[in-house]
């Protein structure tokens, strides 16, 4: 874990190696600063002449001020590599999350991402500041005072051999107490968050139920299952302060008391009044050193498990590779699947597809029909490599899927999803997500084509109009439109529409597929409904059945052939002929 870390400092290499060593000169002055005050302290005491005085208190403020510039530079080297070192970190793992494929997304939920990207981030983030700073600082603090007070001090330096142990092991004990209760507040915050984000996303569905009162109390609930953790861990680290006053008090009573009768008894020929004073300030500074320790220890503990999590997502595998050699051309739109079995995960019991084999020439305008849970999306999805077969291949244009660049793959695939996403931007903006170089001209004509160009020109700043994150300011059918209008200003080879037209009426839906003819007569186009009406006219129609091929065929051979086929015709029609005809009669 701390390899894969330590790899996203990079360009903070300068500031993070000037902090320490800006750390090291601070940590320097400091310790001999109290070694010089004592000698004055003495030289006083023997009647040393003013000039004696000025130069040695010359010397102490040059120094006290090169261990403040030192203090200075620290913290700003420090703070420029712990922002720059949080930055790749958050850089790293959104870079990492572009190359998974949906086999890799599954694995980790919207909430937990989040959590990572934020309050993991700033953990890591936060130790990584201690590490450079505090975690330099107090190891070399704490062996230079040790060592200056037993120069100072002799036997009387031997006080710390009772006070460090007790210190250090108090301070262990109350930051393991307190540890698990960290540990499980992480995970709880995956829970927080995902209440949170269910309920931002879901706030119609909410609302129509009149729901506001339960998830107020389960996000209350979630809320204060984290307070009772944090609140529990706090009040076992702050131990530490009674614990530490208790050690420096100890100190204090121990060399004032010892301190005074050696000098008494020796007549300061032993020990002397500015030794005294030199041993308060080293035991203080051993002692606060101590405490800064117990910190980054319960700081460090507390960021290994946001270290983990992250550390999950950068070491996390993407499922799916550019072959070494890859194929970079797609030239047509043919597909074929060929003994295809699929399964989303080696422990799956069952398979998500099975045996498989079809074949779709190029430019076929292709239906799929099955009921839900039949596995019609997860068909299409192994076409771009979104997932791999299990067993078999997919070959598109005559080539295995497998052999492609994944790139030229997918450029040459465009999807319209049920569940469509538009992104915060203009219309223009999200219908050029299909052609970044793509013309006015050119997006009214597919606009035109997907039936989006009436309602767009209807607002009142036309395709300059502002779309809410999520297209919360249209509506179902228009969203699904818009994105329609998307996938065509790509000209793919293959054009995918999973159950894509289902927010809109029969009419609409017919004259958007008449603009596929007109405009992509040469793409393959795969339309997945659940209207007999949008696939009646294709090619070819599939008939699925539990990630089964039950049937194929055109709308008259599987009125006869296919018994699935034919009941949900029945249903949707009641025997009286096709959606479109009785879509008319009502009209």
């Amino acid at each position: 874990m701390l390899k894969t870390m330590t790899k996203c400092i990079r360009e903070y290499k300068t500031p993070t190696i000037l902090t320490i060593l800006f750390i090291i000169g601070e940590v320097v002055i400091e310790v001999i600063i109290p070694f010089i005050t004592a000698d004055l302290i003495n030289a006083i005491n023997k009647g040393v002449v003013m000039s004696e005085i000025l130069k040695t208190g010359a010397l102490l403020l040059v120094m006290a001020l090169v261990s403040l510039a030192c203090g200075g530079l620290a913290g700003f080297t420090c703070a420029k590599a712990s922002a720059g070192f949080a930055k790749n970190v958050r850089h790293d793992i959104f870079k990492r999350v572009q190359t998974f494929a949906f086999k890799n997304i599954d694995k980790f939920s919207t909430s937990s991402l989040v959590t990572r990207m934020t309050t993991d981030i700033n953990n890591v983030q936060m130790s990584f500041m201690m590490l450079i700073r505090m975690a330099i600082r107090a190891p070399f603090m704490l062996v230079f005072a040790i060592i200056m007070a037993y120069i100072m001090g002799g036997a009387l330096a031997s006080c710390f051999v009772v006070v460090i142990p007790v210190l250090v092991f108090g301070l262990l004990m109350v930051s393991r107490s307190a540890m698990p209760a960290f540990r499980r507040v992480f995970k709880k915050y995956d829970k927080l968050n995902e209440s949170i984000e269910e309920n931002v996303r879901a706030m119609r569905v909410v609302k129509g139920f009149s729901r506001e009162e339960y998830e107020k109390q389960k996000f209350a609930a979630a809320s204060e299952s984290i307070r009772k953790d944090f609140t529990r861990a706090e009040r076992l680290v702050a131990l530490n302060t009674p614990l530490m006053q208790i050690c420096v008090y100890f100190n204090m009573a121990f060399v004032l008391l010892i301190g005074s009768k050696i000098i008494i008894s020796s007549k300061g020929a032993t020990i002397d009044v500015g030794q005294i004073q030199a041993m308060l300030t080293y035991g203080m500074q051993i002692l606060m050193q101590l405490m800064m320790l117990s910190m980054i220890y319960v700081m460090l503990t507390m960021s290994a498990e946001s270290i983990k999590r992250i550390c999950e997502v950068l070491n996390e595998e993407t499922a799916i590779h550019d072959p070494e050699d890859p194929v970079m051309e797609v030239v047509d739109g043919s597909i074929e699947f060929k003994d295809v079995n699929f399964k989303y995960s080696e422990d799956a019991q069952k398979y998500a597809l099975a045996d498989v084999d079809l074949k779709i020439p190029s430019g076929a305008t292709v239906g799929i029909i099955g009921g839900t849970g039949s596995s019609k999306s997860t068909l299409v999805q192994l076409i771009p490599r979104l997932y791999d077969v299990t067993d078999g291949e997919v070959k598109v244009g005559g080539v295995d899927v497998r052999d492609y660049d994944l790139e030229t793959l997918r450029n040459s695939v465009a999807m319209v999803l049920q569940k469509n996403l538009l992104f915060s931007g203009t219309i223009k903006d999200n219908l050029r997500w299909g052609n970044a170089e793509a013309t006015d001209e050119e997006m009214i004509h597919a606009c035109k084509l997907a039936q989006a160009d009436e309602f767009v020109q209807s607002f009142p700043d036309g395709y300059d109009t502002y779309i809410e994150q999520g297209g919360t300011n249209v509506s179902g059918g228009q969203k699904q439109r818009l994105c329609i209008a998307r996938a065509l200003l790509k000209k793919p080879k293959i054009l995918i529409l999973d159950d894509s037209t289902s927010a809109v009426d029969t009419k609409t839906d017919a004259l958007i597929r008449a603009g596929f003819k007109e405009y992509i007569p040469e793409t393959t186009k795969i339309i997945i409904a659940q209207r007999i009406a949008s696939v009646q006219d294709a090619d070819m129609i599939i008939v699925m059945d539990n990630g089964v091929v039950t049937a194929v065929g055109k709308h008259d051979e599987l009125l006869e052939s296919s018994e699935i086929y034919r009941e949900v015709y029945e249903q949707q029609t009641n025997g009286s002929g096709s959606d479109d005809e009785r879509g008319d009669e009502n009209a």
